[in-house]
């Protein structure tokens, strides 16, 4: 037997689906890491994360590159699905702790560290919600600045001068305490 099977086109994927495979299997992580951040809720964060990825697939061939990359699209969905959920909670967001450190340090490195985090954790406390959102998306979500631009609608020079500031904020906070 010499025959070779052969799929109809109409099986095929579109390059609608094939991108966004790839979108979701590059940032899905990230879009999780930046929605926990945001939430300070596992259980919402993957609910929300569910929803952004729903939302984004029944949207994905309405997608225009002129407008921005994939990602930034993506996070800019995030975002809205995220601001919904707090919206509906009516109460203002706070960063999730960081995860906890899977190696073992020496008890002096250790509490050195955890006084580091404790500090960064004060100190992004009393930041606004929409200077916490850029920590999440820079940090978290780990979104370069022209991805951060497009998602909160600003120019790329724009959010990195806010972004600049947030920082400066927070290492001002952190000496302080």
């Amino acid at each position: 037997m010499n025959e070779t099977l052969v799929a109809p086109a109409i099986d095929a994927p579109s390059e609608a689906d094939t991108a966004f495979e790839a979108l979701y299997r590059s940032s899905r992580d990230d879009v999780f890491a930046y929605v926990t951040g945001m939430l300070r809720d596992r259980a919402a964060a993957e609910d929300v994360t569910a929803l952004a990825f729903e939302r984004a697939y029944r949207r994905r061939a309405g997608f225009n590159p002129k407008r921005g990359s994939r990602r930034a699209w993506l996070f800019g969905i995030a975002r809205n699905a995220t601001l919904d959920e707090l919206r509906r909670r009516r109460r203002q967001t706070a960063l999730v702790s960081e995860p906890a450190d899977e190696r073992h340090p020496a008890p002096e490195e250790a509490a050195e560290s955890a006084i580091r985090r404790t500090a960064v954790r004060a100190a992004i406390a009393v930041l606004s919600p929409r200077d916490r959102e850029l920590v999440a998306l820079k940090f978290f979500a780990g979104l370069g600045n022209a991805e951060i631009a497009a998602v909160i609608g600003t120019s790329e020079s724009n959010a990195g001068t806010r972004l600049h500031r947030v920082i400066e904020k927070l290492r001002e906070a952190c000496d302080e305490g």
